[in-house]
C-alpha cells in the first residue's frame, strides 16, 4: 500500500485532499487510480488508511479515512551526531539512520569534514535532509519523523551537550570500551561519528572531557557511513527493538 507523508493536521476520518506535491507524486509519478488504497501519516505518530476517491486535474482526494493505531518506534531514543561528509554519503547516512530508528540527527562541522557549508547552503541542505528522512519514513513504515538539526561546529555542540546527563558514545579507532560493558541508557543515547578522516586530537579530547565514552566496534576501521549504520544497529541490538 503506497504511503505518503502529509504535514499535520491529518484528519482521522472523512475525506482529505492531498497536498499538491503529494498529489503530483501519487497521480503523475506512481500513477495511482481511483479505488486504490493508500496510507497517510503526519510525522507525529498518526497513521490513516483510505481510498482514492477522486483524481481531477491536480487534485487527489482520499476518502473513507480511518485512523490506525500502530507504533513502529524503538524504545531507545538515539541521537546520531554525524560529522559532515560528502553530499551522497550524508544522504545515505540520514536515510539509513532513519530506517534504523534514530530520533535525532545532528550534522557537525569538524576539522576534517570534506563538506564546507555557508549559512545559506546549510539551510538548504537541512531542508534537503528532511526530505530524505521523509522518503525513508514512507519506505520503512515509521510514522514519526526524526528531527534534523541545522549543522553546528563540533566544539560549539560539545559545549551545549556537555552538562546533559545522558549516555554519550564516540566511535574511535583507539576506543577501548565495548558497548556490551555499558549500562542500558535511561534516556537518549548519543552516538558521535567522525568524518572521512576521523576526528582531530583536539576534537576527540574535547569529546572525552564532555563525558563521551570511547567505544570501538570490532578490530577494523570503518568508513564514516559504515560506522554510523553499524553503531546504530549495535545500540538497537543491545537496548532497542532489535533484541
Amino acid at each position: 500500500m503506497p504511503r505518503f507523508y502529509c504535514p499535520p493536521p491529518l484528519p482521522s476520518q472523512g475525506s482529505f485532499s492531498l497536498p499538491p506535491d503529494v498529489a503530483h507524486h501519487a497521480s503523475r509519478v506512481l500513477r495511482l487510480r481511483t479505488g486504490e488504497s493508500v496510507q497517510l501519516f503526519d510525522g507525529e505518530g498518526h497513521e490513516c488508511h483510505g481510498m482514492i476517491s477522486d483524481l481531477s486535474g491536480k487534485q487527489v482526494i482520499v476518502a473513507d479515512l480511518r485512523q490506525v493505531e500502530v507504533n513502529r518506534e524503538s524504545p531507545l531514543p538515539v541521537m546520531l551526531a554525524q560529522a559532515l561528509s560528502s553530499s551522497e554519503k550524508m544522504d545515505w547516512v540520514i536515510q539509513k539512520a532513519t530506517e534504523l530508528g534514530v530520533t535525532e540527527i545532528q550534522p557537525l562541522a569538524t576539522e576534517r569534514s570534506v563538506a564546507r557549508l555557508s549559512a545559506e547552503r546549510a539551510a538548504k541542505r537541512t531542508e534537503h535532509w528532511q526530505q530524505v528522512a521523509i522518503s525513508a519514513c514512507e519506505q520503512c513504515g515509521r510514522n514519526v519523523l526524526p528531527v534534523i538539526h541545522p549543522p553546528l561546529d563540533i566544539m560549539v555542540w560539545l559545549q551545549q551537550i556537555r552538562a546533559e546527563n545522558i549516555s554519550k558514545f564516540i566511535l574511535l579507532p583507539q576506543g577501548s570500551v565495548s558497548l556490551q560493558s555499558q549500562l542500558k541508557p535511561q534516556g537518549t543515547a548519543v552516538l558521535l561519528i567522525g568524518a572521512e578522516g576521523g576526528f582531530s586530537q583536539s576534537e576527540s579530547d574535547s569529546a572525552l572531557l564532555c563525558g563521551f565514552t570511547p567505544i570501538r566496534l570490532g578490530a577494523r576501521v570503518m568508513r564514516t557511513e559504515t560506522a554510523a549504520v553499524a553503531g546504530i544497529a549495535a545500540l538497537q541490538t543491545l537496548w532497542g527493538d532489535f533484541c
